[in-house]
């Protein structure tokens, strides 16, 4: 059974067990197996140490005037938090697929909580990461989009790490 956050998700967290276990079903659903690497060198810290390296590359790009390269960087920002997160459960995600299951998983967890505000915010923030990765391909977004679709990539970094790792790290290099 789930434990209900408080509305106030600044301090929120979900029992480790509940949300390594929402991880693991995630990469069971899509076959993406645990593997550290051959090095051990896919850590929890590593990832969110990416994590904070796309931050602040998207904020460069975006300055600069390079909207698909800042679009990718925010993506990437979500995507590595979500592989530090995943990692510190013990797994290793290797797909965007698994990404957005994890994503999915993490969601309905704050969901079946009864904070279905949380699983709004989650869902549709990551829906908007994954917007500004095919802006990168395309390259069809203006300034003003990018620049709060990033805002968005960089709250919902944040609030997975409030939520789901257990000193609430930030992006400000806490972890």
């Amino acid at each position: 059974m789930t434990t209900a956050i408080a509305t106030d998700t600044a301090t929120a967290q979900y029992p480790e067990q509940d949300a390594g276990a929402a991880i693991a079903r995630a990469l069971v659903a899509v076959r993406d197996w645990p593997d550290p690497g051959p090095d051990g060198s896919r850590t929890a810290q590593k990832y969110a140490g990416m994590a904070r390296d796309f931050r602040a590359s998207a904020w460069e790009h975006l300055a600069q005037g390079d909207l698909p390269q800042a679009s990718n960087k925010a993506w990437g920002l979500v995507a590595e938090t979500i592989k530090a997160i995943s990692a510190h459960y013990g797994s290793v995600i290797h797909t965007h697929r698994a990404i957005a299951e994890v994503v999915g998983e993490l969601a309905r967890l704050a969901g079946n909580a009864g904070d279905a505000e949380t699983r709004r915010r989650i869902n549709l923030s990551f829906a908007v990461a994954r917007g500004l990765h095919t802006n990168f391909y395309e390259n069809e977004m203006q300034e003003d989009t990018v620049r709060d679709g990033l805002e968005a990539c960089e709250e919902l970094s944040q609030l997975l790490y409030e939520l789901f790792w257990p000193e609430g790290a930030a992006l400000d290099g806490n972890i």
